[in-house]
């Protein structure tokens, strides 16, 4: 078999300009984005940047190499930035964004997500194609689960995440096969709202087979598709925990239907711990072929801990779980 060709996004938003803000100038909003694209220059290099140059963005782009290592930057970091640099043109990446309709949410906007602020190595630009409303931002649960789902993990996401959506919570996952395709449709069929996180570039679509589910989630205005990564990153398998990581923080609390030990909802449950969010397993894991288990030295709690948590959030959520009868 041939290589599968990956497809480009094709949804637009004609009424959303590219920076819907005036936090930073386009001249500054150029170079916050075409530092997203430097490899190496994660959030907490790029904040020392930042309090280094005193916020000028434009003079650490632009700064010396003797600059930057008495900014803090180690002697690789630096060559691979002056490297990367000669490649990249801070306004050519506005440009791109305009052409797609994909607008851009930066740490210095009140539009940031207020739960994904409070993370560490929360990301500096995010990138959205949709819309994000304030509830959105305010009350999100996350759902993963496996990608090899069995009739089970169906059925208890499909029943869980209908009853969420009518308690006005917004459902986030990561657009993957399985469980998290489940739920942003079901979320959708119920009138609700979700927002997907990729682990590329909002110009590619992965995988393939959810292009109509990510244009649906745009078109219908009911979510939004989300991601850390610039346009043309593909999604390689380093991507997938930051994605992981970006579903917690964006999350009051994570919700695992069904995963296997080496499921990397897993991982996103454990950034969820991290983060002090909730992690949430539905209690009829004993039904499951697939039941929910720990892979680290963190904690995670089956059922009351976590719950009590979020409680006054999820008043239903704590019944529906303890159902064994799905």
């Amino acid at each position: 078999m041939g290589k599968k060709m990956r497809r480009k996004v094709e949804v637009f938003d004609p009424t959303a300009p590219y920076y819907p803000s005036d936090a930073l100038s386009l001249d500054e909003l150029a170079h916050w984005i075409a530092f997203s694209r430097v490899q190496g220059i994660g959030p907490v290099r790029f904040k020392m940047l930042l309090d280094f140059f005193h916020e000028d963005v434009t003079a650490a782009w632009r700064a010396s190499s003797q600059a930057l290592a008495e900014c803090g930057l180690d002697q690789k970091t630096i060559n691979s930035f002056l490297k990367q640099r000669a490649t990249i043109v801070p306004q050519h990446e506005l440009e791109r964004l305009d052409h797609l309709r994909i607008h851009v949410i930066t740490w210095r906007d009140a539009a940031y997500p207020p739960l994904l602020r409070r993370i560490e190595y929360a990301p500096p630009v995010l990138y959205v194609c949709g819309k994000i409303t304030n509830d959105d931002r305010n009350f999100s649960l996350g759902i993963v689960g496996t990608r090899k789902m069995s009739h089970y993990g169906r059925q208890v996401t499909e029943r869980l995440t209908k009853d969420l959506v009518q308690g006005q919570l917004t459902i986030v996952s990561g657009l993957a096969l399985g469980i998290d395709t489940v739920a942003h449709t079901t979320a959708l069929d119920a009138g609700g709202r979700t927002i997907a996180v990729l682990a590329s570039g909002l110009d590619t679509i992965y995988p393939p087979s959810n292009f109509n589910l990510a244009r649906r989630i745009v078109e219908s205005g009911q979510g939004a598709l989300l991601s850390a990564f610039p346009l043309g990153v593909k999604p390689e398998a380093g991507n997938f925990p930051a994605r992981n990581h970006l579903i917690s923080g964006l999350s009051l609390g994570v919700l695992v239907t069904e995963a296997p030990p080496t499921s990397g909802a897993l991982i996103t449950a454990n950034s969820a711990l991290n983060q002090s969010s909730s992690f949430l397993c539905n209690s009829s894991q004993a039904l499951s072929p697939r039941p929910v288990q720990a892979d680290s030295g963190a904690e995670l709690v089956r059922l009351a801990a976590p719950l009590f948590e979020v409680r006054r959030l999820l008043p239903n959520l704590l019944h529906l779980l303890a159902e064994s009868d799905l």
